[in-house]
């Protein structure tokens, strides 16, 4: 239940939840994570006074990053956790505090209900983003109470192009300190002809700009690794499913490496 005060509540009680878990108890080792899922706003924030472009497009959550990683939990038979709520009301891979939490402007685009004070922004952070950081928790530490091997697949999607920048990537592979993931998934990538990969670009994962890989992978010592897919390739059911089927390939390859002896058990 949120700590604010009634008149900061965000959320109405018929509104969806800021989570979503997908098959918890799924056999997989991987446990994957979708952090842009989707870009609704709470009835009370108005659409955040922005353009309704703002929301539909990759500055309002990562298209196509949903239906990929529902398709990708299918196919492993992984637990699969979703927030609910778009990354303009906050976005649930940033530290609190850091300026694209709630960012007022969003990749040129002025976000006007973003100009709020501490105790709103507290609000929004126990309306959105603490429930799906604590649903994660709490499924890691089920896992780990069942001694079940684990390994976190944080699920993402880029824009094609920024400004003045055309981006050649198919795919990413992003990562901080732990790499047993993130390498043995860029070689295997790298190796499919015509595949253009990113090795920690057009983005890098950091303490400082991300919050879900350091703190839910590397501070429990797991396996984990970030996965941003370029958006053209997600906007048909043909490339959600391609794109599916070659990291669920992926993974099964890689994961006995992960866990030597234990069968994702």
């Amino acid at each position: 239940m949120s700590s604010s005060p009634p008149a900061l509540r965000i959320l109405a009680p018929d509104e969806p939840p800021a989570f979503e878990v997908v098959n918890p108890q799924g056999r997989s080792s991987a446990v994957l994570l979708c952090d842009h899922a989707s870009n609704a706003v709470p009835r009370r924030l108005a659409e955040l006074g922005a353009q309704k472009e703002a929301l539909c497009q990759h500055t309002g959550w990562d298209i196509g990053a949903a239906r990929l990683s529902r398709r990708l939990a299918a196919l492993l038979d992984a637990a699969l956790v979703l927030s609910g709520y778009s990354r303009l009301v906050i976005d649930c891979n940033r530290p609190l505090g850091s300026p694209t939490s709630i960012p007022e402007i969003s990749c040129g685009v002025p976000i006007p209900g973003n100009a709020i004070d501490a105790a709103e922004a507290a609000a929004r952070a126990d309306a959105c983003f603490w429930p799906y950081h604590r649903a994660i928790d709490a499924l890691l530490d089920e896992r780990r109470d069942r001694r079940k091997s684990t390994a976190i697949l944080s699920v993402h999607s880029f824009t094609p192009s920024m400004p003045g920048q055309d981006r050649p990537w198919h795919a990413a592979i992003l990562y901080g300190r732990d790499r047993r993931l993130a390498a043995p998934f860029l070689e295997a990538m790298r190796r499919e002809p015509g595949l253009c990969v990113g090795d920690n670009e057009p983005y890098r994962v950091t303490e400082g700009g991300d919050y879900g890989i350091p703190v839910h992978g590397e501070a429990r010592g797991l396996p984990c690794v970030l996965l941003e897919i370029r958006q053209d390739g997600l906007l048909s059911d043909d490339g959600v499913e391609a794109w599916a089927q070659r990291l669920a390939a992926i993974y099964r390859e890689i994961e006995p490496g992960l866990f030597p002896g234990a069968g994702g058990a």
